[in-house]
């Protein structure tokens, strides 16, 4: 597929691109090779796509799998795939964040950059091999940032507790009809086992999601606030910021949260 191709069935459906939306297309055929390619896919393999657009993507995953389903959330464009594709995909339209996704072994997508987060987290949370996602370079740069970095986030964080992540390779915007204002990269995201244990789970995602809300507050300011912790609680790194513990150490915090609060239970 190329922009001129693109463009002809912009005309032919009358869809108009939407910032929004995140409608930018991609148009290289020999990205979208790569891109399938990284995900490893069998024939077997339960596959899903958010957000097909054209189906420059589609085209590759039917190839590779027998079991591919597509969630599409513009009507015009859901239209196009059962046209285009038929019985050989499995087509749910809708809003990908608020749908429930079935069951699926690999995840491949061309990711609005307007729902990159919800749909990662989301993602997190199902039972698969392996994601090949493309999304805007600065968020993947947020994906696998060291601790210290501007980029390092609540998202790395989750990323790193839960999975492998790496950038397959930078995609110039050149390569997307209409082209957007920054260029893309390929992510591969492939679950593992946590590195380190945690006496709560939930409990580590939620100090990590309250520090990083005030990633320039003392840590023990932002507990405090949140309402997690008593003033006088004997909890680690309470004068570090967030940005500047690594991963394991956000889980010593997490668990000396857990033990705080179990014992207020207890003494109430």
């Amino acid at each position: 597929m190329t922009g001129s191709d693109t463009r002809g069935l912009i005309a032919e459906t009358g869809i108009v691109p939407k910032k929004g939306k995140g409608q930018n297309f991609l148009v290289d055929d020999r990205v979208a090779e790569r891109h399938v390619g990284y995900a490893g896919i069998a024939k077997g393999d339960r596959v899903l796509e958010v957000g097909p657009g054209f189906g420059i993507l589609t085209r590759k995953l039917i190839e590779a799998s027998d079991d591919v389903t597509c969630i599409e959330l513009d009507r015009i464009l859901a239209d196009y795939m059962r046209k285009t594709h038929g019985d050989r995909i499995e087509l749910i339209e809708g809003d990908a964040v608020k749908v429930d996704f079935p069951p699926f072994d690999v995840f491949v997508s061309n990711l609005p950059y307007s729902v990159s987060t919800p749909i990662i987290f989301k993602l997190l949370d199902h039972s698969f091999r392996k994601a090949v996602v493309m999304v805007q370079k600065e968020f993947a740069d947020r994906m696998v940032a060291d601790v210290g970095s501007p980029d390092y986030s609540r998202l790395t964080v989750n990323l790193f507790y839960r999975a492998e992540c790496r950038v397959r390779e930078k995609v110039p915007r050149s390569r997307f009809d209409p082209a957007p204002r920054v260029d893309s990269a390929i992510v591969e995201i492939v679950p593992r086992p946590a590195p380190f244990r945690v006496l709560d789970e939930d409990m580590f995602f939620k100090v990590t999601e309250t520090a990083f809300n005030h990633r320039r507050k003392k840590i023990g300011t932002s507990l405090r606030s949140a309402g997690l912790i008593d003033r006088d609680a004997d909890i680690p790194y309470l004068d570090a910021r967030i940005e500047d513990l690594r991963p394991v150490e956000i889980g010593e915090v997490a668990d000396a949260v857990h033990l705080s609060r179990m014992r207020a239970e207890t003494r109430s």
